[in-house]
């Protein structure tokens, strides 16, 4: 779910870890699935995508659920 709201943006990996503070790296390992969010970045995630934080939870790739 968060690289579609990435997408969405038209932000790179690049420009949201900027954004919040983290290396491109770790961006992509959410994205992947490798790794969540800690728990105070969260609130900056939903500001900078317009959405709630549960939203942020919602796994990206195969795995997701309906």
């Amino acid at each position: 779910m968060m690289r579609a709201m990435r997408e969405k943006k038209d932000m790179s990996q690049q420009a949201v870890a900027l954004e919040i503070g983290v290396e491109r790296s770790t961006v992509a390992k959410w994205e992947s699935g490798k790794s969540r969010p800690r728990a105070e970045l969260l609130p900056k995630l939903a500001k900078l995508f317009g959405c709630s934080i549960e939203e942020l939870l919602v796994p990206d790739g195969p795995e997701k659920t309906a």
